[in-house]
């Protein structure tokens, strides 16, 4: 048999970027992580100097400041920080949702505007769709955009809007009226985020993150022309190319921080001892844990076949293959967390072993960016052919 590199495994420079990633966020650690963001304080240091090492750009284009890589490197950042215990939330949608649709869609002067800062950290972009009224359902959207002589007025509200307090600029999913039907479409605006009428006020949560959840009001928003991302007419193709990158996001950073809680569980296994012998040593302990890394491992690798058929440009074949590794990245981590807290036993909720605190974060990827059940409700219809539910 060859000992060459067979198709399913990831080419020596991912794994090389892996380590390299790996290297910078042990350098942190979930210590450091989890005091700052106790304190509610940033992780800045970290983003930027993930943004200097060319980390964070590296799915965009390298005329534009970006590694020239795909959605599958961003991926792989993105997980190797939170398997060392720095999950950055902003990753997900600054480089990958905001990156990708500017750089598949932008004019070339809105692309020398804002992919140099997604790049090195100093531009960060925020993302704006979910709403209170319209929730998975984006045709709900009510956000308007209208046409004001040569620019636009944005009118609406959005709920669950990630880091806009550390944001320049946030991408606005609005609709704008079709003159020929009447009918409202959607169209992608980049906003900034101290611009007048738009308002953004914190939701309180629970979980332990330097990165905050806003709800955001947009009070008939004055834009130039040049806010509109992309094609008037084109909104739909254009917002659903940011959305399987954020599916694959989401996978990657719930598989990292399942490998976190299932390597800090295994040490602890191996050390805690009671009735003369290490607890891994008992079935109880250890099958659920073989379990969950046998499950994680499964989740990974189909990140790893969403990111590679996205790349080949193959959209519905990644579309299926990006929920299937959203949802099976979700389960695995919850899976794993919860594992990871009764084999620590009543350590498992002290803050000094910091695994009840990952409870509520992996449990966020059950419901973000889009449900497990409507996860479900696209594999019946669109893999299984079952008649639409919904």
């Amino acid at each position: 048999m060859s000992t060459g590199q067979v198709a399913f495994t990831e080419s020596e420079e991912r794994q090389e970027l892996r380590k390299q990633v790996a290297k910078l966020a042990a350098s942190y650690g979930r210590e450091w992580f989890t005091e700052r963001a106790r304190a509610g304080e940033k992780t800045t240091e970290l983003w930027l100097e993930i943004g200097r090492n060319g980390y964070l750009g590296i799915n965009i284009p390298e005329e534009h400041g970006g590694g020239g890589g795909g959605i599958g490197d961003i991926a792989a950042v993105c997980e190797e920080l939170a398997a060392q215990g720095c999950p950055l939330l902003l990753m997900v949608v600054s480089p990958a949702i905001c990156g990708t649709v500017i750089s598949r869609f932008g004019t070339d002067e809105q692309k020398r505007r804002w992919l140099p800062g997604l790049c090195d950290g100093t531009g960060t972009m925020a993302f704006a769709i979910t709403e209170p009224d319209a929730g998975t359902n984006t045709h709900n959207i009510t956000t308007t955009a209208r046409r004001d002589g040569d620019g636009w007025v944005l009118k609406g509200q959005k709920i669950w809007i990630s880091g806009v307090d550390e944001a320049d600029n946030v991408l606005v999913v609005a609709r704008t009226e079709d003159a020929r039907t009447g009918k409202l479409k959607p169209c992608l605006f980049v906003v900034p985020t101290d611009a007048e009428g738009l308002e953004h006020t914190p939701i309180p949560m629970e979980i332990v993150s330097p990165e905050r959840q806003f709800q955001v009001f947009l009070d008939d928003v004055r834009l130039p022309a040049d806010a509109l991302v992309g094609d008037e007419n084109g909104g739909l193709v254009q917002l659903f190319a940011g959305l399987n990158p954020e599916r694959i996001m989401a996978a990657s950073f719930s598989t990292g921080l399942a490998r976190y809680a299932l390597e800090r569980a295994t040490a602890y296994a191996k050390e805690r001892t009671v009735f003369q012998t290490p607890i891994g040593a008992h079935q109880a302990v250890a099958h659920p844990l073989a379990q969950s890394h046998i499950e994680i491992e499964m989740a990974r690798l189909m990140t790893q076949k969403a990111a590679a058929l996205y790349d080949a440009g193959d959209e519905m074949a990644a579309g299926e293959a990006a929920n299937m590794a959203k949802y099976a990245a979700a389960e695995a981590a919850c899976d794993a967390v919860d594992r990871a807290v009764q084999t620590h036993g009543g350590y498992g909720i002290s803050q000094e072993y910091g695994m009840a605190g990952l409870l509520v974060a992996t449990r966020a990827g059950r419901i973000a960016p889009v449900s497990r059940e409507m996860i479900l409700n696209f594999v019946a219809m669109h893999s299984l052919g079952l008649p639409k539910s919904y």
